[in-house]
Order: structure tokens, then C-alpha cells, then sequence
């Protein structure tokens, strides 16, 4: 098993395949935004492939293509196909805006695809136009309902409260997934560059008690996902939800989790900047042996913890080039 210098066993992988999203989240990516990584520097289809086959190896089972928007890779279906077949790959899953998704969802699934996580902050047209610049709510809801037919093992939807914007939504949000059979998902602002520092964060700790007591949630037993959420569910265990606390209740040491960007670059931290490049070493034609080497010292540098509420204007590194 892949172990840091912290004794957390790091069994999860992020892997961007691209940098490139067709929204322009308000906190997410700065509004004209083009410095994007050059398609000739993003890794090709074999070279992921090669790096997920050393994680594997070393014990990480639970994999997830992110972005930018990752379905805005070509082939990214057959991408998916080769990464489920890897030995060792118990768990393969995408993050998605939806945009694109009643294209694909069916045929990702057929390849192997696991599990999706769908960021949808709002249910209201208004809203989702002034949060993601576009009036992308109905191919939203139509990638919701493609991804509802393919019959995936989980759908959650990732919901990042903004203070004056949308936290009015929540409830409403609960008895959206409630109706669906999806999971929710509340995600405390992390500060990643100007973009989210401008916001004030909303601490889901009131929220997560007013909550539990309206819809009548207790504990969640069972293991829903290899990341960081806090999971409640309902009396009956038909409704699932979780928290995600960066800032108000953080799980730094139990963090299991590094990120590939699209470039080939390794981040050990959202909130640090260590950081690692395989780039050049599968550029040289590396060994396995060597490149499991360099993964290892990778992992090594991974940090304690971040210091989002120490120096919460430190990130200057927006999201979409760390990967989701």
C-alpha cells in the first residue's frame, strides 16, 4: 500500500483529463479565463493508462476522471474502458457539470463506469445562470435523467452553498435527490484562487443540524465512497447525504486522496502547492520500477494539512488546473 510520511494510506487517485470546462462557475474559474494547459502537453490515453496501472500496483483502488469538464475530452468512453480493465481498479468514477452527459452516460456505463458526481448548485434557471454564466439548467436536467437510465451504482450531486445566492435552495435541493434516488452532497467553499476568495464561505455546521432534524436523518453506517464526506442518511435508508467540511470540521488526517492534472503533474494537497511531475519521466520512457519509485517519494511529500483558514488568501491555483 501507498503510505505518506503521515501513515495515511493513500488508495485514491483524481486524474484530470483536461483543464478546458464549457462553464464558467463564479467560483471556480475566473470569468475570461484562457490560460489553459496546450492540448500537445496533456498526457496522452497511454500514458494515464501506464500511471493508473503503477498506482494500482501499489495498492490504490479507487480511481475518478475529473477536469475542467472531462467529458469534453475526445474518446474519453474508451478511456474509461481501458482504465476499468487495469488490474487492481476496484473503482472507477467521473466528476460532471451534466452538460454533456445525455451523450455519454449510457455508453460509460457500458464500459464500466461505476459511479458519477454531478455538481449542480441550484435548481432554479435564474440561479444556475448567475452561478455558472450560461443558461445551462435544461442540458443539465437532461444529463441528470440519461444518467438515471443507465443505472449506475451511485449518482450524487455535489452542491457548494454560496452565501446570498443560493443556501436559500438547500431544502429544496434534499427533496430534489430525495425524489430521484440520488445522494446529496454539501461542499463547504474551499479558497482556490481570487475567484472562490471572494466569497464569504458558509459553515455547514448549523446547516447540517437544521437538516437532521427536519428530514429526520441519523448516522450512516455503510462506506459510500473513498472521499472525504460525512454520511446521514434516513430512518429508513432510502435517502443518503453527506457533508463535505474543509473549513468548519476538516479531515486532513484522513486524508487518502493525490490529484493528477492533465499535464502529468501530481498534487498531494488542494490547500498546499507540493507537487510532483511524471511527465518527464514517461517522456524518458522510465521504468515501472522507476516510476513507482517517483509516485512513492511523490506521496512522501504530501502535507499534514492544508491552511485554508489560516491564510485563506495563500491559493492562488485555481481548481480547474489542480483537477476537481
Amino acid at each position: 500500500m501507498l503510505v505518506d510520511a503521515y501513515g495515511r494510506t493513500i488508495d485514491y487517485l483524481r486524474i484530470s483529463i483536461t483543464d478546458r470546462c464549457d462553464l464558467r462557475c463564479t467560483y471556480c474559474m475566473p470569468k475570461g479565463f484562457t490560460e489553459f494547459e496546450k492540448p500537445s502537453h496533456w498526457l496522452s490515453f497511454d500514458e494515464i493508462e501506464r500511471i493508473v496501472r503503477q498506482f494500482a500496483t501499489m495498492g490504490t483502488r479507487r480511481f475518478r476522471l475529473t477536469g475542467g469538464e472531462p467529458l469534453l475530452r475526445k474518446n474519453i468512453v474508451e478511456l474509461a474502458r481501458r482504465l476499468k480493465q487495469v488490474d487492481g481498479v476496484d473503482d472507477l468514477s467521473l466528476s460532471t457539470n451534466a452538460t454533456q452527459l445525455q451523450h455519454y452516460a449510457h455508453d460509460l456505463r457500458q464500459a464500466g463506469l461505476d459511479r458519477l458526481n454531478i455538481s449542480l448548485d441550484s435548481l432554479t434557471q435564474y440561479t444556475v445562470q448567475k452561478i455558472v454564466g450560461f443558461d445551462a439548467q435544461e442540458k443539465i436536467m437532461a444529463g441528470l435523467e440519461a444518467a438515471k437510465a443507465a443505472n449506475f451504482k451511485q449518482i450524487k450531486i455535489n452542491m457548494v452553498p454560496l452565501a446570498g445566492i443560493n443556501e436559500h435552495e438547500i431544502d429544496d435541493m434534499v427533496e430534489f435527490c430525495l425524489n430521484n434516488g440520488f445522494i446529496l452532497r454539501l461542499i463547504e467553499l474551499m479558497p482556490m484562487g481570487a475567484t472562490a476568495q471572494q466569497y464569504d464561505y458558509v459553515n455547514l455546521q448549523p446547516i447540517i443540524e437544521r437538516i437532521h432534524q427536519k428530514f429526520n436523518l441519523k448516522p450512516a453506517e455503510g462506506n459510500y465512497g473513498g472521499g472525504p464526506a460525512r454520511y446521514w442518511e434516513s430512518q429508513d435508508s432510502s435517502f443518503l447525504m453527506g457533508y463535505i467540511t474543509p473549513r468548519s470540521q476538516h479531515f486532513c488526517s484522513s486524508c487518502n486522496r493525490v490529484r493528477l492534472a492533465v499535464d502529468g503533474t501530481l498534487y498531494m494537497c488542494l490547500g498546499q502547492d507540493h507537487q510532483y511531475a511524471l511527465a518527464p519521466l514517461l517522456k524518458a520512457h522510465a521504468s515501472d520500477a522507476e516510476l513507482q519509485a517517483a509516485i512513492q517519494h511523490a506521496i512522501d511529500l504530501k502535507p499534514l494539512k492544508h491552511e485554508f483558514n489560516e491564510k485563506p488568501k495563500k491559493m492562488i491555483r485555481i481548481m480547474s488546473i489542480t483537477g476537481g
